[in-house]
């Protein structure tokens, strides 16, 4: 029992964790910040280009930002799996 709060404890602490780690992508001037729950945190664009452009620029940045912190992140959790595995 207390194991398991124990448990329950640390996987909290690893979310909270996620929440500080971040993935910076920037394409053609157009910046994308994500953090480790796959919130986008930040959007700076480039208005040197096209409306066409911007929005192609951007959603790769989103996308390439998020697949790189969810490889992070899946990483961090297979570390942290061993400590768990009473609740997993």
């Amino acid at each position: 029992m207390f194991d398991q709060l124990k448990q329950i404890q640390e996987l909290k602490k690893l979310q909270d964790s996620m929440k500080q780690e971040h993935e910076t992508v920037q394409k053609k001037g157009i910046t994308v910040t994500v953090n480790g729950t796959l919130e986008v945190e930040r959007i700076m664009l480039n208005p040197a280009l096209e409306q066409a452009e911007q929005e192609r620029a951007l959603a790769d940045c989103i996308n390439e930002a998020q697949k790189n912190i969810q490889k992070r992140m899946a990483k961090t959790m297979m570390g942290a799996a061993g400590g768990l595995r009473g609740l997993l």
